[in-house]
């Protein structure tokens, strides 16, 4: 997501928090994604930050997130932001990003092909296999949902980033299936702390199709898809 300040407020430039996973269909679901992020300083003190994001998706793949304020940083120092809601319609193939308090939006067309699984045409670097150790943590029901977990341990030997000891990160996640979803994720790392993603509030059921619309009364202005923004340049009136 990109965001620049206009004459009117804050103008939403780019259509989609995050980028959008693969196409799912027939599995729609609406829930609550909470995100904690604990970290403990040298002097014990420690630091948590919360953030909540509810999140749609229905039975044609079409998602919406509406993510809380405080998941948005100080996108604007000493101001205020807006309620925002960001939608990815691979049926229609465009993406919107919606400012609800000003009743605007941005429209940008999908990526042939958006949403569905590509392969890697760069290889990506691995660590080294003998580093990693994964182990099956059997099933259990999360959210009302069964999920499959798995543990996965890395370990960093001594002196290869400069450590004295070596450095374990531990990443645990419990996946849907019937959902395609992770629906908890833990990833312990001491450099930076832990990190808990979970889905609460978790109902199957099909949402309302208003939330995949743009209301009547929004203003909406179009981005090009690929088109980039000058820095400082004035938001189009």
């Amino acid at each position: 997501m990109r965001m620049g300040v206009g004459g009117r407020g804050l103008e939403v430039l780019g259509a989609e928090a995050g980028r959008p996973g693969p196409l799912v269909t027939g599995a729609p679901y609406s829930a609550d994604v909470v995100s904690q992020i604990t970290e403990t300083l040298p002097d014990g003190n420690t630091i948590r930050q919360t953030s909540t994001t509810r999140i749609y998706r229905d039975s044609q793949g079409r998602t919406r997130r509406e993510p809380a304020l405080n998941a948005l940083g100080n996108a604007v120092p000493g101001g205020s932001l807006p309620q925002l809601a960001f939608i990815n319609d691979p049926v229609a193939g465009v993406s919107y990003a919606l400012d609800l308090t000003n009743h605007a939006a941005t429209r940008t067309p999908l990526s042939p092909g958006a949403g569905q699984a590509r392969p890697n045409r760069v290889p990506r670097q691995r660590p080294d296999a003998a580093n990693v150790r994964s182990e099956s943590l059997g099933r259990q029901v999360i959210s009302g949902v069964p999920a499959d977990g798995t543990r996965t341990t890395l370990t960093i030997p001594a002196g290869q980033i400069g450590n004295a000891q070596p450095i374990q990160v531990v990443t645990e996640s419990w996946y849907s299936a019937d959902l395609q979803l992770t629906l908890l994720s833990r990833r312990s790392d001491p450099r930076s702390g832990e990190t808990v993603v979970q889905l609460s509030n978790l109902s199957r059921a099909e949402p309302s199709s208003m939330l995949f619309v743009v209301p009547g009364d929004f203003q909406i202005a179009e981005q090009p898809r690929g088109m980039r923004r000058n820095r400082g340049a004035a938001p189009a009136q």
